[in-house]
């Protein structure tokens, strides 16, 4: 065991440090990602029922927002309709609300040709622009070519995709892909450029500290952008204005408040 060849110069090895310091609120942490915290706004009651039909023909017992409530929550966490039927059965329970639940014939009956309804508010004035950016894993066939005409076998890539979303829309205002060699602020100019709206605040993680996405960030939208972008912790004064707020604050409240 290795341990055993090194025991007369154990001492000499530096002890391994962690980030973490406070295992109890880590742990909890990780605990309430478990958390089923579901709940349907008041207003669903009201558009559960079909509306009554004037003419002649049979009355519809629910309305198209229900059957969409219902299929977007099976989508959402891989059930079936069965299933769906009876976790949506299930979160009304814990709700108290005596509602009926569409079977699974009725959602699969009315999803042919379910019109859905866009009913998000458009932003009229300066918006919120959340940016970051994901891999996305490229999978490629299952190696029949190699098997059957002798090729060499493809080496295993991925893209990197950049957002900018609008939280109070919940749209997504601009995006690009690159390959995976292209960082995040590298990235922000090309993301950034088809934007027409109006941004008055941008909101970024850590990847983005620096004075060239901040220099971007201001020719784009103007000086009075608020650029809100965690700093590392070895930040230091003299890049911005605003960044140097940033670090100030975290300094006397502390990172978490500051959040």
């Amino acid at each position: 065991m290795p341990h055993i060849f090194n025991a007369d110069r154990r001492d000499k090895f530096s002890k391994a440090t962690y980030a973490v310091t406070n295992w109890a609120d880590y742990n909890e942490a990780l605990r309430r990602r478990g958390d089923g915290t579901i709940r349907l706004e008041d207003g669903v009651i009201e558009k559960w029922s079909a509306p009554t039909r004037k003419g002649r023909g049979g009355q519809p017992k629910y309305s198209d927002f229900a059957i969409e409530t219902c299929l977007t929550l099976g989508l959402i966490f891989h059930q079936s309709l069965r299933q769906t039927q009876g976790f949506v059965r299930s979160l009304l329970g814990l709700m108290g609300v005596a509602l009926p639940v569409p079977d699974f014939s009725t959602l699969s009956r009315r999803a042919n040709g379910l019109s859905v309804v866009d009913d998000r508010t458009q932003s009229s004035g300066p918006v919120t622009l959340i940016v970051d950016s994901t891999g996305l894993n490229i999978h490629r066939g299952s190696g029949w070519q190699e098997e059957r005409h002798g090729t060499g076998k493809t080496r295993k890539s991925w893209r990197k995709l950049h957002i900018g979303y609008d939280p109070d829309s919940g749209e997504i205002g601009t995006s690009l892909l690159t390959t995976d060699q292209v960082g995040d602020e590298t990235a922000l100019p090309d993301l950034i450029a088809g934007i027409e709206t109006p941004v008055a605040r941008v909101v970024a993680d850590g990847a983005y500290d620096g004075t060239g996405a901040a220099s971007c960030l201001i020719e784009a939208f103007g000086t009075d952008v608020e650029i809100t972008i965690p700093p590392p912790i070895s930040a230091v004064l003299g890049l911005s204005d605003g960044r140097d707020a940033h670090i100030e604050h975290i300094a006397e409240h502390g990172r978490m408040a500051w959040q």
